[in-house]
């Protein structure tokens, strides 16, 4: 999907152009069946462990896998077990930034903003990597998330900003996703064939 040219749009026009976008790579991604998903979810773990290891102590921001994302959770184990601290996001309020509580294999977890789980009773860190989900991705390593703006508004407040790894299926990827001033581009993006930038 090549999408319109930007430069004869307005930006309500290209929202509007994103929101169908995403509708269709969010299709995509659950058309391509669990077993498919599960065997790139292994090569994009595979990839992540050659880019990222050794964790050297560092505390890696993950998300819980949702609508047939990439599942990186055994990837993250591994960072634990090699010495690494883990956190997920935790949206506070709406149009917020988020925060990042740590999260262990033993966490207690309940329900969070989208029934997505978050951890507990677990102190509140600061990541200096980040594993960004991508809904759709483009040449540039600009995201397309699920246009709830979260990342873009936490990224934007973490100081010092931590390194952004986008993670995804190659079928999400795009030509352009027609970026806008607040769009904050990955440092790297990681796919089933490796890593792309």
């Amino acid at each position: 999907m090549n999408g319109p040219a930007a430069e004869a749009l307005t930006a309500d026009e290209i929202a509007a152009w994103r929101k169908e976008l995403r509708r269709t790579l969010i299709d995509r991604r659950h058309a391509a069946g669990d077993e498919q998903r599960q065997g790139w979810s292994v090569d994009i773990r595979l990839a992540l462990e050659a880019e990222l290891f050794p964790p050297a102590g560092r505390v890696l921001g993950f998300c819980w896998p949702y609508q047939g994302e990439a599942d990186v959770v055994p990837f993250v184990r591994r960072w634990i077990e090699q010495g690494g601290k883990a956190a997920l996001p935790v949206v506070v309020r709406l149009r917020e930034p988020m925060v990042f509580k740590q999260w262990t294999p033993t966490s207690a977890m309940a329900q969070g903003a989208y029934d997505i789980p978050i951890p507990v009773d677990t102190p509140e860190v600061q990541p200096q990597v980040l594993l960004v989900p991508l809904t759709g991705f483009d040449a540039a390593g600009y995201r397309l998330g699920y246009g709830g703006g979260f990342f873009d508004r936490t990224v934007v407040e973490m100081n010092p900003r931590p390194l952004l790894v986008g993670v995804g299926f190659e079928l999400s990827g795009v030509p352009s996703i027609h970026p806008q001033p607040h769009d904050i581009p990955m440092d790297i993006v990681v796919t089933e064939i490796g890593v792309r930038l």
